[in-house]
């Protein structure tokens, strides 16, 4: 039940959107072993104005191609969390131009009650 954004540079190509997309859903099921079908996914193109990132940070040098993953997810434990930001960080890189210092990822944690798929319907609660 993980809801992705994306946020990538402007001139991101839409089959690399669509890489980009697929690689955080790859790592989503290998990390986390989130249901192959439970995928839902947004994805935003960002004007230079849009994607502001540090040069720098806790020693991670970052270029103008910044790569912004957020994900709302139920609560995990500390270690699939290391593990799904590895995967996600590796999978773009390998798949796309990204490096995988450009790829910042955040997780969102949310009680399974607070979703619903449709109808009005809640699941989980």
């Amino acid at each position: 039940m993980p809801l992705v954004r994306l946020d990538l540079p402007a001139q991101t190509a839409p089959q690399t959107m669509r890489t980009v997309a697929d690689a955080v859903h790859h790592a989503l099921v290998s990390a986390l072993g989130i249901p192959v079908a439970d995928r839902f996914q947004t994805i935003a193109r960002r004007s230079a104005d849009e994607l502001i990132c540090s040069a720098e940070f806790l020693g991670i040098v970052h270029s103008d191609q910044v790569v912004f993953v957020q994900i709302t997810l139920a609560p995990r434990a500390v270690e699939l969390k290391k593990a799904l930001f590895l995967e996600i960080a590796s999978g773009i890189a390998r798949e796309t131009h990204f490096k995988s210092s450009d790829v910042i990822i955040n997780l969102v944690e949310s009680a399974r009650e607070n979703w619903s798929f449709g109808n009005g319907q809640a699941p989980f609660a």
